[in-house]
């Protein structure tokens, strides 16, 4: 190991090698801030509100299901709606993600969350889970 570092002369050099760098030509794409973070798409906010607003138009829907679902084929179809709810919650989330909405990113979250609990009410019963057993046909 050598003596002690001189800081002051590193921390210049890199400095110098900053200013040296070629500056990038300025992007439309970039926010008007000037902010070194990656194209935002134009109208990404309303599109992905939008998106979220289905998904939670659908978790709200779907505790009101008008058809029994005890058993059969309105079972697999209650199943089916759950898990486009839960697909949809993942596409909302991964939307908002990208486009940097915290508070539509956790309620897409909250939705698939919202989504696994519907599905395990009816699942579990059937698998053995819970103390009374369902049936999956009629």
């Amino acid at each position: 190991m050598s003596g002690p570092r001189d800081w002051d002369k590193e921390l210049a050099a890199i400095d110098r090698a900053i200013e040296r760098s070629p500056t990038p030509a300025p992007d439309a794409a970039l926010p008007a801030s000037g902010t070194a973070r990656s194209p935002v798409v134009r109208g990404s906010a309303s599109r992905a509100w939008a998106r979220l607003g289905l998904v939670l138009a659908l978790a709200f829907a779907l505790p009101f299901w008008p058809y029994a679902r005890s058993c059969g084929l309105a079972l697999f179809a209650y199943l089916g709606a759950v898990g486009a709810l839960i697909a949809a919650g993942a596409w909302a989330a991964a939307n908002a993600w990208t486009h940097r909405r915290p508070v539509a990113h956790v309620l897409a979250l909250g939705a698939i969350a919202w989504g696994a609990a519907l599905a395990a009410r009816e699942v579990l019963p059937r698998v053995g889970y819970a103390r009374v057993p369902a049936a999956w046909t009629c």
